[in-house]
């Protein structure tokens, strides 16, 4: 019998939209690193709904990553924590499959019933989000970087228990 995972990594984004594609690329990359147990890493693209629904399972920690407009020069990464218990019921978020972004996908968490502990959203400011395939040479240039930053961040996760 598998343990369950405690700590889930979730790549986000839409590889026909140029850098859209970067939380996929970066979990194509974890998948061939060796993790702590009990941490689960998946590429939900576009699939929000999906991981909404995965999120009701109850992990300790669930990292996000995601292209992010924040007004940064493209290819910076950062790490943020958004406070999941401001998450607004809307009483159900649209249901864009090309459009769930983190916050429409912890709303429909949030909808469905179910609470997060902790969400860690690591995110990398896009330069081109148009129809392509590929991502622009400055986020390119930052996915091993965010690699980096989600295995630092799940050696502290683990090790906080």
């Amino acid at each position: 019998m598998t343990e369950r995972a405690r700590w889930l990594v979730a790549g986000i984004g839409n590889v026909f939209l140029g850098d859209d594609g970067f939380g996929v690329e970066v979990v194509r990359r974890l998948l061939g690193t060796e993790l702590p147990p009990g941490v689960k890493v998946a590429d939900y693209g576009i699939r929000g709904v999906h991981l909404a629904y995965e999120l009701l399972d109850g992990y300790e920690t669930v990292i996000l990553v995601d292209a992010l407009s924040r007004g940064e020069p493209p290819g910076t990464v950062y790490v943020f924590e958004p406070d999941v218990t401001a998450v607004p019921d809307s009483g159900g978020p649209a249901m864009d499959a090309h459009d769930m972004t983190p916050d429409t996908v912890l709303a429909l968490v949030h909808t469905l019933g179910g609470t997060l502990d902790r969400v860690l959203i690591v995110g990398c400011e896009p330069a081109d989000m148009t129809d392509r395939i590929g991502l622009s040479a400055p986020v390119e240039a930052a996915v091993d970087n965010a690699v980096r930053t989600v295995l630092d961040l799940v050696a502290n996760e683990t090790e906080r228990v």
